[in-house]
């Protein structure tokens, strides 16, 4: 044990590294990018397929699709309109880190790109730890998991800065309670962002979407500050 303890440190220390020098990247090409975490089956692809469809023409999207084995998400979001789509395949690993990312972002016109999407292999533990370069960090949940989430894995919770909770059409088929998985969110970090929506009815998608433009337009405008959608920004609940 006492000989994985530097070699983890020294795999995370590079991770950052990298993280630093694609979040520097980002900046200056004044692109908005968001890592997307969550178990599998909470709704990641199915959000992203929404969010293409409703502003393909208002804001130029880029998308990374991790997933441990297949490029199944990378095609259903080419056929859902995404015009820059790149599979992230870990070939096993239950993460993905800065490296991968950045490979994929060293090919891309980057002047071409308002906001970047980066889908993370279905998991809330390993990618806590690995900071992409992303702005924030979005977990999602669904109505068909416990309630509980939050308290089972405070390292996410706490290190993302919006919370999706996805399938609220379910509400009522199970004892999912979404006043108790927003408490437990909050107590964990109080600043958390929240979304109540449904891919499959379309519901709650509006405040979603109206974030999303609200942090392009901040991350264009001189006051870099506001590019976080802290405060005033539509979305908050």
């Amino acid at each position: 044990m006492s000989e994985k303890i530097p070699i983890r440190k020294k795999v995370l220390s590079e991770n950052d590294r990298l993280a630093a020098e694609i979040r520097a990247r980002l900046l200056r090409e004044k692109v908005v990018s968001l890592n997307l975490v969550s178990s599998p089956g909470s709704g990641k692809t199915s959000l992203l397929e929404k969010t293409l469809g409703a502003l393909n023409g208002k804001v130029r999207m880029a998308l990374i699709a991790g997933d441990v084995q297949t490029e199944n998400d990378a095609r259903r979001l080419i056929q859902a309109g995404g015009e820059i789509v790149r599979p992230a395949v870990t070939g096993g690993a239950c993460h993905l880190d800065a490296r991968m990312i950045l490979r994929i972002i060293e090919k891309l016109d980057l002047a071409q790109v308002d906001i970047l999407f980066i889908e993370n292999v279905g998991n809330l533990v390993c990618p806590s730890s690995y900071d992409l370069g992303e702005d924030m960090k979005v977990v999602l949940i669904s109505t068909t998991e416990g309630d509980d989430k939050p308290l089972k894995y405070p390292a996410m919770f706490r290190r993302s800065s919006a919370l999706v909770i996805n399938k609220t059409d379910l509400l009522g088929h199970s004892e999912f309670d979404v006043e108790r998985v927003k408490e437990n969110a909050r107590n964990i970090n109080p600043g958390l962002r929240i979304f109540e929506i449904s891919c499959r009815l379309e519901n709650g998608l509006d405040d979603w979407y109206d974030w999303l433009i609200y942090l392009v337009a901040a991350r264009k405008a001189p006051e870099m500050s506001a590019a976080r959608g802290e405060n005033r920004s539509p979305g908050s609940q």
